[in-house]
């Protein structure tokens, strides 16, 4: 059940707000590797840890809905420097929440209950931070995007937030 539950966590949190779920369809398109620009060497406030690399698992799924939803939203060409972020995005959201997430199946069986309560509020907290990133990511993008695209970004939102909200059954 934990490994199960440590899965579900581990997609929400990669996938956040627009991609609840992982999308079913066969991904059509190649994203070109990204890279992320290393910050001034004059500014070391500036200078971010580079997120943990996520379990294969878990970045096989995200950039499975990356190519999915870039797919699904049109994205051209002109687009794809907002794109390349938005997915940049959901790719470091994955792999801080895969290592909260692996960090805490390795602990859980000697936590105390004050230990688990303090490791699900870190989660939670990683879950905000992260949401709050990746919706900055989106609102350069979506204003990018033509008003097609937009409502098809708008369907697709509304029929995950749709599914995510569905009661599930228990196996």
């Amino acid at each position: 059940m934990l490994v199960s539950n440590l899965g579900r966590c581990i997609a929400l949190a990669a996938l956040l707000v627009p991609s609840i779920g992982l999308a079913q369809s066969v991904p059509t398109a190649q994203l070109p590797p990204t890279a992320t620009a290393a910050p001034p060497a004059a500014s070391p406030s500036a200078a971010q840890p580079a997120p943990p690399a996520p379990s294969a698992a878990t970045q096989t799924a995200v950039d499975q809905r990356i190519r999915t939803l870039e797919s699904q939203l049109g994205i051209t060409e002109a687009q794809m420097p907002l794109w390349t972020a938005f997915a940049q995005a959901m790719r470091d959201n994955a792999a801080s929440t895969d290592a909260l997430f692996i960090q805490r199946a390795h602990a859980v069986t000697s936590m105390s209950a004050v230990d688990n309560m303090h490791s699900y509020a870190q989660i939670a907290r990683a879950y905000a931070d992260n949401t709050e990133r990746l919706a900055t990511a989106f609102d350069s993008l979506y204003a990018s995007l033509t008003d097609t695209q937009r409502q098809a970004a708008d369907t697709l939102f509304r029929e995950q937030a749709s599914a995510a909200t569905q009661p599930r059954t228990r196996r």
